[in-house]
């Protein structure tokens, strides 16, 4: 995940505003990792979905619960599979775990997307990341999302998304660009540009209305 790595960077190159702003949260993530980090094995990967999911939804009642009825959960973990034998070189296989997997949660995860760590995605209906799309760490996004691309272009054309960012339900981030860590997204938002670190963009197309809290004119 070479542009996940390269979040201290990629956004001077694209806009001047953002290199004043730095990290500068410390929500809910640092508890999680902290938690999941002596955590080894098969299901060390499963306790920390549960964790992150327990810690979102105020609706959920407990772990088997959300086992049970977040598809979110069963779509993630379908990808993990279908992406380790992407990476492998299979094409079939992994696409038809993709497809079986959206056939069940209504989740469409394409097998070449790299998904960080604590993904959060509520409700999921609707839910489309492209092949080459990336995302970060402590990402949240809700029901009908779309990392998709603009044309018929080759190589990257994806979004990549920051740890932290938050995505609304029915916005669309189109084409190879980034959002930056913390950053949020308004709900039916179409972003077409590349969003700063701590940013909030909302509108059609979307319009940075806030960073780091401050309202921009």
């Amino acid at each position: 995940m070479n542009a996940i790595k390269k979040s201290d960077n990629y956004i001077q190159n694209n806009t001047e505003k953002a290199s004043v702003y730095e990290i500068t949260s410390d929500r809910y993530r640092t508890d999680l990792s902290m938690k999941t980090e002596k955590r080894n094995g098969i299901f060390a990967g499963f306790k920390e979905l549960l964790d992150t999911y327990m810690y979102h939804d105020p609706a959920a009642t407990g772990p088997v619960s959300i086992i049970v009825n977040y598809p979110g959960i069963h779509a993630i973990f379908s990808h993990r599979i279908s992406h380790f034998l992407y990476n492998r070189g299979m094409r079939f296989l992994p696409r038809f775990i993709s497809q079986l997997s959206r056939f069940f949660t209504g989740i469409e995860i394409h097998p070449g997307a790299q998904i960080g760590k604590r993904l959060f995605i509520d409700h999921g209906m609707g839910v489309v990341i492209g092949e080459t799309a990336e995302i970060g760490n402590d990402v949240v996004m809700f029901h009908q999302v779309t990392l998709g691309g603009t044309g018929k272009e080759k190589g990257k054309r994806h979004p990549t998304v920051h740890d932290g960012a938050v995505i609304a339900a029915g916005a669309k981030v189109l084409g190879a660009i980034t959002l930056g860590h913390d950053s949020k997204v308004g709900a039916n938002a179409v972003v077409l540009k590349n969003v700063p670190p701590e940013a909030t963009v909302v509108g059609i197309p979307a319009k940075v209305v806030r960073i780091g809290g401050k309202k921009v004119d």
